[in-house]
């Protein structure tokens, strides 16, 4: 993220997602917005990828390179995917998908991981179309969830 163009697309794609439902409603923090992508600029395991109509920014993946231990291999969570609203249904978030795994494939990605809200109906049948599921280690022992503990 070293064009400022593309730090200013992510802070202002994430801003939308933060103040859409399913990103919780409210807009991000001045303090957030100030260092966001500067932040993100330091972390080597950030991988960023933005869509554009144009030169209008309009959709956004930000994942992070995480490690599995039972596969001894890294894994690329995907952390945040958002389009705006007036391209949605249009396979934008499928593109920037397939451009993620090409990236997590060519840096010996072992999976694709990511959360989403039960009640988002349109991001759970995208990622169900792109490969995604739910899984379980043991299916005696229920399928796994994803939880937080905010800090």
């Amino acid at each position: 993220m070293d064009r400022p163009e593309h730090a200013r697309a992510v802070t202002e794609l994430i801003s939308r997602y933060a103040r859409d439902p399913m990103g919780g409603g409210e807009d991000l923090s001045d303090d957030v917005k100030a260092v966001l992508a500067e932040r993100l600029r330091q972390r080597a395991d950030y991988v960023g990828v933005l869509g554009y109509d144009g030169a209008d920014p309009v959709a956004l993946i930000n994942c992070f390179e995480g490690f599995s231990t039972f596969m001894a291999r890294p894994l690329m969570n995907v952390h945040d995917v958002y389009v705006d609203p007036a391209y949605r249904g249009h396979g934008l978030s499928r593109r920037l998908l397939e451009r993620v795994e090409a990236l997590a494939r060519a840096r010996g990605c072992g999976k694709l991981t990511l959360e989403v809200l039960d009640g988002n109906t349109a991001a759970l049948a995208s990622y169900r179309r792109f490969g995604f599921e739910t899984y379980a280690l043991d299916p005696a022992f229920g399928r796994a969830q994803f939880w937080q503990k905010r800090l």
